[in-house]
């Protein structure tokens, strides 16, 4: 599979350049990007394993919707995974990654006002990274980043939903936890962190796509547990 293609279709997937439920022409595609469509349809196959893209026969590949039913299962799937991360993470984080989150939480806090929704994304997409090498796990990787994928275009789209300032302050929060326990080290402690602040990022998230506010959620929740 030619990974130039695939990295570069797949990220305009995330970041909405390509719009959920856009159309994509096969032909066109292989134009643009100076191929044959056999290179290009292996590309799209494994898009669409990844639920990110739906091939439809005569028509061309059609870029996944974003289903909150579809996506609130994916989060169900992840909190035990990234729990998992975290725990494995935990005995092999070392200072230099240590380091390297405190310096993330300073340029989470740069973007306080400036709204840059990509470079804050990269700041969560490094903290991923920064725990994936530490697990040391590629096939547990690899799982993850299939999930957070298909997870990862809501949250973009309600960066510009609301107040800006507490989205940034809500992944600078997670980066001010993470260096103290992971000093400690302690694997269910960090695995434990991990699984709550992925549920306080679903609940956030939820709550905008649905238009709910924090008590709306809460009252929502609690007539669900009856």
């Amino acid at each position: 599979m030619n990974q130039e293609i695939y990295r570069a279709i797949r990220d305009r997937i995330l970041f909405l350049e390509y719009e959920p439920g856009q159309i994509l022409n096969e032909q066109q595609l292989a134009k643009a990007f100076k191929v044959s469509r056999t290179p290009l349809r292996e590309v799209l196959s494994r898009l669409e394993w990844e639920h990110l893209v739906r091939i439809l026969p005569r028509t061309g590949t059609m870029i996944a919707e974003i289903e909150l039913n579809k996506i609130m299962n994916v989060f169900q799937i992840r909190l035990g995974i990234e729990e998992m991360i975290g725990e494995l993470a935990a005995e092999h984080f070392g200072a230099v990654r240590i380091e390297r989150l405190e310096q993330l939480r300073l340029a989470c806090g740069r973007l306080m006002d400036h709204r840059d929704r990509r470079a804050l994304a990269d700041i969560e997409f490094e903290l991923r990274g920064l725990f994936y090498e530490a697990a040391g796990n590629p096939f547990l990787t690899e799982m993850s980043e299939r999930l957070y994928a298909i997870t990862f275009r809501l949250w973009y789209l309600n960066m510009d939903r609301g107040d800006w300032p507490k989205e940034v302050r809500s992944v600078q929060q997670d980066l001010e936890v993470l260096p103290e326990i992971m000093t400690r080290g302690d694997p269910v402690e960090v695995g434990r962190v991990r699984h709550t602040q992925l549920m306080s990022h679903l609940e956030r998230i939820r709550s905008k796509f649905l238009g709910l506010t924090q008590k709306d959620s809460s009252v929502e929740q609690a007539g669900q547990g009856n």
